[in-house]
């Protein structure tokens, strides 16, 4: 398993940009594939974006397609988020998780996962 801490959010204005940062600990991070979920109060935790152990491949939820970038630096043990175009409803807390094998969208597939991050975006 790997330790994960996420960092980078905070609060901003429609429209507007964060970069959450989740950064691993131990040696198996490059072997994961990283995902990063979300969970709005009084909502199921949402899919956002995941990316492949060697970064060949990623995926996205639709609500974040085209607006949102995942990826990372397997040097630094770390994965990114790049959110721009930011809105409202992006409100949430933001986690970040690991997973082996097949690349997943499934947050039951994730086996480690961070405290998560809180990301506010005002109208």
């Amino acid at each position: 398993q790997v330790q994960l801490v996420e960092s980078g959010g905070g609060l901003v204005q429609a429209g507007g940009s964060l970069r959450l940062s989740c950064a691993a600990s131990g040696r198996t991070f490059s072997s994961h594939n990283m995902g990063w979920f979300r969970q709005a109060p009084g909502k199921e935790r949402e899919f956002v974006a995941v990316i492949s152990w060697s970064g060949s491949s990623t995926y996205y939820g639709d609500s974040v397609k085209g607006r949102f970038t995942i990826s990372r630096d397997n040097a630094k043990n770390t994965v990114y988020l790049q959110m721009d175009v930011l809105k409202p409803e992006d409100t949430a807390v933001y986690y970040c998780a690991a997973a082996v094998g097949y690349v997943s969208t499934n947050s039951g597939d994730f086996r480690s996962w961070g405290q998560g991050t809180q990301v506010t975006v005002s109208s």
